[in-house]
């Protein structure tokens, strides 16, 4: 079947850690799984910004490097085949008997029994720089997916939330300099980070904004003014990394008539959304009490799928048993 009409037991829309684990789950209960995401590549938000992060809040690992939580999801799931459908956004849903079938912006359809959205923020996209635009490309970016493009360099990286510290601390002893650029004293990322970022030994500009790049053909220097005093100061670069935020948009998880609030899907205690055969987990679902963490999200992600699997069939049992019950197969 060509990937223009997929069918399945279970659609998975969000290729993030969540949604690797869903896919695993479902393999594990013996259903067939497509994974669809605007993203080219497998692992969400992680993959596209944060590959190179420490991530120490995941059950059994004191820390573990974000690319490598990917591969090992990606590879835990793979014995059940699950099939990918990568640079694919899910625009539209419809209820056809007893299937579910969702659209895809290319015209792809995918038909499945149920489906489980874990999508994160939704699709997102870099705020930029001011006046960064024509920078872009030659030193000027957005994202850092690895460090080794920067040995040698004099960075200046911009901003004050975690991807900024993150970056910066992961560029350190990589880059020739590394300099930090925030327009507030005070910084919006962990505590922990930000004690790390004061006892190291990147160049701490604050508070202070961007007031142009210079340089010829690739940057060269960055101008940067102090906020009260207006001060101008020159500083040397030949790369710049924005770390500005993002602008999440969930419109097209909207448009299938989902209740969302706050750029949130609304579940109740079984992952169930307002839509028939339509599940929700991680970061993107909204309940009492809920807490957005990876680990958290990994529980939805199996609890959804357990119980999507009851509306596929209804004799089936929401819990399935412990996988080291099991005496054969790759879940054993």
């Amino acid at each position: 079947m060509s990937d223009s009409a997929v069918d399945v037991d279970l659609l998975v829309v969000g290729a993030g850690p969540c949604g690797l684990y869903a896919a695993y789950y479902a393999g594990f209960r013996g259903l067939s799984i497509a994974i669809v995401d605007a993203l080219p590549e497998a692992g969400g938000q992680i993959t596209a910004l944060y590959p190179e992060k420490l991530i120490f809040d995941i059950a059994g690992f004191p820390a573990v490097r974000g690319k490598d939580l990917v591969e090992n999801l990606v590879r835990q799931a793979s014995p059940f085949h699950p099939r990918y459908l990568l640079g694919e956004q899910a625009v539209g849903y419809e209820l056809a008997g007893d299937r579910a079938v969702i659209t895809c912006a290319s015209g792809t359809t995918v038909s499945a029994g149920a489906v489980v959205v874990t999508g994160g923020i939704g699709t997102f996209t870099p705020r930029p720089l001011p006046g960064g635009a024509d920078w872009e490309g030659k030193g000027l970016a957005y994202i850092v997916p690895t460090y080794l493009p920067y040995a040698d360099l004099d960075v200046v990286v911009v901003g004050g939330g975690d991807s900024a510290v993150d970056w910066a601390l992961g560029l350190e002893g990589v880059a020739r300099s590394v300099t930090l650029v925030h327009r507030r004293d005070e910084f919006r990322a962990h505590a922990h980070s930000v004690k790390l970022l004061k006892d190291s030994s990147i160049r701490l500009v604050t508070p202070a904004q961007v007031a142009s790049i210079s340089g010829d053909s690739r940057v060269t220097a960055v101008t940067v003014k102090d906020v009260k005093t207006k001060e101008l100061t020159e500083l040397p670069a030949q790369a710049v990394v924005a770390a500005l935020g993002f602008s999440a948009d969930i419109t097209p998880l909207e448009s299938w008539g989902l209740d969302v609030r706050e750029r949130h899907i609304v579940v109740d205690t079984r992952m169930a959304t307002n839509l028939p055969r339509v599940f929700a987990a991680g970061d993107i679902t909204e309940y009492p009490g809920k807490a957005r963490l990876i680990s958290v999200g990994f529980g939805e992600a199996a609890t959804a799928v357990c119980n999507a699997a009851t509306v596929l069939d209804p004799e089936a049992t929401v819990f399935p048993g412990h996988s080291t019950e099991q005496l054969e197969g790759p879940a054993a």
